[in-house]
């Protein structure tokens, strides 16, 4: 008999053959009792929700620093519009949707402070010790750093979701042969999407690039049209509005379109089976080729923009004093990351340390640090 209250019930009716079925999870690290009506996803789902790393999202940038503004996004806004692009692919193409969210909230724990300056300083200066990865840093997090339980360290995710995360650090070596499930394919699409549209949000807003420049880009231009032809003629603010929300649905539909095509012809097969036939999910060759020459136009126009270039330089030059001072002064290393580096190396315990900060954090912490001769910094 049906029971819609058990996990693998609702799964069997909702979710197509090639979804990650709970039922098919390997496990945990450290094994756990089944709970009584929520999936090992959805667990994993609230850990990464509840854990601390998790909300220090609200305290790093996405692309644009503090001082230029409060309207732009942060790591946590970002999550969670990536997590909702996703969720909206998973159910359209019967997919597991708590396995997505989980990826989805989980795919940018472990960016450091001050945007993507921040990772190039850390992958920079740490390259003798192994460099640094974000995506890799957030498998620290969730297996070793994160403190929520008494009997061992980390959060004990599900190993579909290590496994996918791990994915995400390895982009190279997943792009060919056996494919990532499905549901690690379409987190890492929602991710572009949704950088890609809302970069181009906070641009405008902020007054760094203009309408008519845009404008002159094949994927803008398409969405100009068609929200022109909906609303008629708008307001500065209301067209941006409107021309980020369709880019967002321009995408997404043309995905799921490509999707649904290629997995027409493996419906029946599990999940298993499609990752060993390397079947991997893309936009139509139109669309990539448009959205390619947008992320070229973007990282030009706006993450090279002189605005943006000079408050980047303050900050990388910050972090750097910081891994630098650190380094050579790990007495001055809060207790939890001394005792890290008896384990890990020096080197990297100061990484680890300063990739958990926020951006305010960082500045605060490198402030004492210059200004004080002595005394430990500050635990995150």
């Amino acid at each position: 008999m049906i029971d819609l209250r058990r996990v693998d019930d609702r799964e069997h009716l909702l979710l197509a053959s090639y979804a990650m079925h709970s039922r098919d999870s390997a496990g945990r690290m450290r094994p756990e009792l089944a709970h009584d009506y929520r999936g090992p996803f959805a667990r994993d789902r609230d850990r990464v929700l509840h854990s601390s790393a998790f909300r220090r999202l609200s305290g790093k940038m996405q692309v644009f620093t503090g001082e230029m503004g409060e309207y732009h996004r942060t790591r946590l806004t970002h999550t969670f519009e990536v997590a909702s692009v996703a969720r909206t692919i998973a159910r359209a193409l019967r997919l597991n949707e708590d396995l997505t969210e989980t990826l989805a909230l989980v795919h940018d724990i472990g960016h450091p402070p001050y945007g993507h300056c921040g990772e190039d300083v850390l992958a920079e200066m740490l390259a003798p010790w192994g460099g640094f990865s974000h995506n890799q840093f957030a498998i620290t997090i969730v297996t070793e750093l994160e403190q929520r339980y008494t009997d061992f360290p980390g959060l004990n995710l599900s190993l579909e979701v290590l496994s996918g995360q791990d994915t995400r650090a390895h982009k190279a070596a997943a792009a060919v042969g056996r494919a990532p499930l499905l549901e690690v394919q379409i987190v890492d699409l929602a991710d572009s999407i949704a950088y890609d549209a809302h970069d181009v949000d906070d641009a405008l807003q902020m007054g760094v690039i203009e309408f008519e420049e845009l404008s002159r880009l094949s994927l803008i231009a398409r969405a100009s049209r068609q929200v022109r032809d909906r609303y008629g003629t708008l307001p500065p603010n209301r067209r941006r509005q409107a021309l980020v929300h369709e880019l967002v649905d321009l995408q997404i539909g043309d995905l799921l379109e490509s999707s649904m095509e290629t997995l027409r012809v493996v419906d029946g097969q599990s999940a298993d089976e499609l990752r060993a036939s390397g079947v991997r999910l893309m936009h139509s060759p139109e669309v990539a080729e448009e959205r390619q020459e947008l992320e070229t136009y973007l990282f030009e126009a706006v993450y090279r923009h002189p605005r943006l270039v000079t408050v980047r330089e303050a900050a990388s030059g910050r972090l750097r004093e910081l891994v630098e001072g650190l380094i050579h002064r790990p007495d001055r290393l809060p207790l939890r990351f001394r005792t890290r580096a008896t384990e890990v190396g020096v080197a990297r315990s100061v990484g680890d340390y300063l990739a958990g900060m926020t951006d305010r954090f960082c500045d605060t912490q490198h402030h004492y640090f210059t200004t004080h001769p002595a005394g430990p910094l500050t635990d995150w």
